[in-house]
């Protein structure tokens, strides 16, 4: 299997999965760490920034890995977790496989495709949600390094709402979780060499 580059966009690296016969397409373990640099630049000047746009009053210091964290971060997580049961379900009803990813790295107990799915939908889905509402004032509690219920409660009400949202796809409007059900089955779809796949841009 090989990934093709189309570095000529401005907005963003479009992504096509074809199989070796095309000869200007590098293998994925080629491409990997490319991306995975990329991704990593990415990230830390994106979460710069949102510190930045925060209010004064609300503690965040950088975006951290799962476990005991401040608020915001442990609001991430709460909201990623929603995401990722949404995506794991569209992944296996376009009937692919959860463990076997791209740019995710294979490994026992690791659902690498749900995680390649999900980024596409990261931003716009739970950062846009759980941000804006802070911005509004917002106001999240820790319980024993954890949500309590009602920060929980305020966290998947916006996530979920930002799910029901319709956005422009394809030359129509669709509810984001039916966009996420229609790229996964884009991403089987060319898996199987029929199309290519193109990762939905969101509108902030």
């Amino acid at each position: 299997m090989a990934i093709c580059l189309d570095w000529k966009r401005v907005s963003g690296t479009t992504i096509t999965i074809f199989d070796n016969s095309y000869s200007n397409c590098q293998s994925a373990d080629s491409v990997r760490p490319v991306l995975l640099g990329l991704e990593g630049t990415g990230g830390r000047l994106y979460w710069q920034r949102i510190q930045t746009m925060l209010p004064d009053e609300v503690s965040f210091d950088g975006r951290r890995p799962p476990g005991p964290a401040d608020p915001v971060n442990a609001a991430l997580n709460y909201g990623y977790a929603i995401l990722y049961s949404h995506v794991w379900g569209a992944t296996m009803n376009a009937g692919l496989e959860p463990f076997a990813g791209f740019m995710h790295v294979d490994r026992s107990g690791k659902p690498s495709m749900v995680l390649d799915l999900v980024e596409e939908f990261r931003q716009p889905v739970v950062d846009r949600a759980i941000l804006t509402w802070l911005n509004k004032g917002g106001r999240l509690r820790l319980v024993n390094d954890m949500l309590d219920a009602a920060s929980k409660e305020e966290v998947a009400a916006r996530v979920l709402l930002r799910l029901n949202t319709r956005e422009r796809h394809r030359g129509k409007d669709h509810e984001v979780r039916s966009i996420i059900q229609m790229q996964a089955r884009l991403a089987a779809a060319a898996m199987r060499g029929h199309r290519e796949y193109r990762p939905f841009a969101f509108q902030w």
